[in-house]
């Protein structure tokens, strides 16, 4: 194996900066990587070590034909340390790959602790490196010095703090015969898609989301609720018509239906370019997945909804990568500062681990070549997601956990019990000869059986 001079600095053990690490230590680099426990904790974690799961032993779905099933089994293809040892540690949990959490991390960091060419250094970083390849993967709970650095490099106007997030539901869902085309007044294109409510229909609406359960904080969280993106039922309990004369008010709307100004709406817009995607326009939530998946199903045209991600409101230190980050996950303006995980843009566990996973192989191509990698292909997990990081609304862009919804339409009619089986197909056939996979000397590992 080929080593390169230099050790490349890694800011962050968490699942994205381990994950990077790996990427450069398996392609011959030297690696810094740098973590400030013990020496400082963030709010959210207890653990003196790598690669701490903070909230859950679960990875979810461990089936290739559920889209982050699928982006587990992209990156077994690309040998992910992550992916050998959640499958090495894992619990009994159904279809779920559930994991002991104590011995998940003490696996990686043991693994990471074999590497010659890795060195550990204890301590916060406050300062970025100005010269050298740099990987920051600090999650969302980016210390505030460091923020501030980063913040200073980026512009803080592309550096945000706190997400309040509405649901986003799969186009194909919908049913289009409940909603329809039109912007207030008739102005400019029909850009949103409109749920009318006639008033009864309303106030059981209303009556649900004030019983709706809500998820409990974790100790480490404060919920600040800013008057300009409250939780929508917070505001449904300030009183039976505050929804009507806020997020839900109808004017300016007629629906074609009646000829007549609804009582009440609900508005879609779209999230992608594609109009794969619709938001829940102002619908930022802290009622947990099963109660946002029974009330928001009680509006019109929403009662099959499949939801690609959920709304919540929590802090989350992340980028708008769209304005920033190039598809190598590198700042634009700064050629060699890479990014990874959680403060990319994107949400869960396993999407962190696997940007940091596309960061330590961009860095390494940088090095190697001198040049950029194309991105995964787009029909593949990673790729869509890196799709999102690139494409998504730069005036409107949120994180999100990947879903087939970011995916490249499959052609032609497809029922929906096959469909997640077709992504999975296209997808590993396509990330077969995504270079960094079809030019390794031996296969890493083998296509599902359930393929």
């Amino acid at each position: 194996m080929t080593t390169h001079p230099g050790p490349i600095t890694v800011i962050g053990g968490g699942l994205a900066g381990c994950e990077a690490a790996w990427q450069l230590l398996r392609r011959g680099h030297q690696v810094r990587l740098h973590e400030m426990k013990p020496a400082c904790f963030s709010p959210a974690h207890t653990s003196p070590q790598l690669a701490e799961l903070v909230c859950s032993n679960s990875l979810r779905s461990n089936s290739p034909d559920n889209a982050v099933g699928l982006l587990k089994e992209e990156m077994r293809q690309l040998d992910s340390l992550l992916m050998t040892a959640a499958d090495a540690t894992a619990v009994p949990a159904g279809k779920a790959l559930a994991v002991d959490r104590n011995a998940f991390s003490r696996f990686i960091e043991a693994r990471l602790a074999d590497e010659p060419g890795l060195s550990i250094r204890r301590g916060e970083v406050q300062t970025i490196p100005e010269s050298g390849v740099t990987i920051i993967a600090t999650g969302p709970l980016t210390s505030d010095a460091l923020a501030r650095e980063i913040a200073g490099i980026t512009g803080s106007e592309y550096l945000y703090f706190y997400d309040a997030i509405s649901p986003i539901v799969e186009a194909e869902s919908l049913d289009r015969s409940r909603v329809f085309a039109a912007s207030r007044y008739g102005h400019g294109e029909a850009d949103y898609l409109n749920c009318p409510l006639d008033r009864e229909t309303y106030e059981s609406f209303w009556q649900a989301l004030t019983e709706a359960e809500e998820v409990p904080l974790h100790a480490f969280e404060t919920l600040k609720c800013f008057e300009g993106c409250l939780p929508v039922e917070v505001i449904a309990k300030r009183g039976i018509a505050t929804l009507a004369h806020g997020p839900m008010k109808p004017v300016g709307l007629i629906d074609p239906a009646t000829g007549k100004q609804p009582y009440a709406v609900v508005q879609l817009r779209r999230e992608d370019k594609e109009g794969n995607l619709y938001n829940i326009v102002g619908f930022q939530t802290k009622m947990t997945w099963p109660d946002q998946r029974r009330v928001f199903r009680m509006i019109p045209g929403l009662e099959n909804a499949e939801f690609a991600r959920y709304g919540s409101i929590h802090r989350n230190t992340f980028l708008n990568a769209p304005s920033l980050l190039d598809a190598t996950l590198q700042l634009r303006s700064r050629p060699g500062l890479f990014f990874a995980g959680q403060i990319t843009g994107v949400e869960g566990y396993v999407e962190s681990a696997a940007m940091g996973l596309l960061a330590g192989i961009n860095a390494s191509h940088l090095l190697t070549t001198g040049g950029g990698i194309a991105p995964p292909p787009p029909e593949t997990a990673l790729g869509a997601l890196v799709g999102h990081l690139q494409n998504a609304d730069r005036k409107t862009f949120q994180p999100m956990n990947v879903s087939f919804g970011l995916f490249p339409p499959l052609p032609g009619r497809v029922k929906k019990k096959d469909r997640g089986l077709l992504y999975a197909r296209r997808a590993l056939t396509a990330l077969a000869s995504w270079p960094p996979l079809s030019e390794s000397k031996s296969p890493l590992t083998e296509p599902p059986s359930v393929l």
